[in-house]
């Protein structure tokens, strides 16, 4: 669930605000988000994979809330960790680039032609 809005990171640009598709942010008067709704988070990492600039932490426990430190996410890596792990944003390796999964071959005609599961699409 959605735990953390960084307030030096974030630029105001609100994407996280407009992806939500439960609601949960509200637009605070400073223009950060707010998480208003917390409860009604559903964990799909949405918003913290639209962050362009790695504001958001979601943590992965969907239905209790944790107690996080800013400080201590940065320290661990994991403020925006989902958005660099997806491979969403500049320099990043995208996540279909290294996708191993076997069934590729079968399902799409040109990786199964050339014989590899593993193709960098532009």
């Amino acid at each position: 669930m959605i735990e953390l809005v960084s307030e030096d990171r974030c630029v105001q640009c609100k994407l996280c605000v407009k992806v939500c598709p439960t609601n949960v942010f509200d637009a605070g008067e400073d223009g950060i988000p707010v998480i208003a709704r917390q409860e009604d988070c559903q964990t799909c990492f949405v918003c913290e994979a639209y962050c362009p600039v790695d504001a958001l932490y979601v943590s992965p426990q969907a239905d209790l809330p944790e107690h996080v430190e800013e400080s201590d996410l940065i320290e661990r890596g994991l403020l925006g960790s989902w958005r660099e792990k997806i491979g969403w944003g500049p320099g990043r390796t995208k996540l279909a680039a290294i996708d191993t999964t076997a069934f590729i071959d079968r399902i799409h005609p040109v990786f199964g032609k050339q014989g590899k599961g593993i193709h960098t699409i532009r």
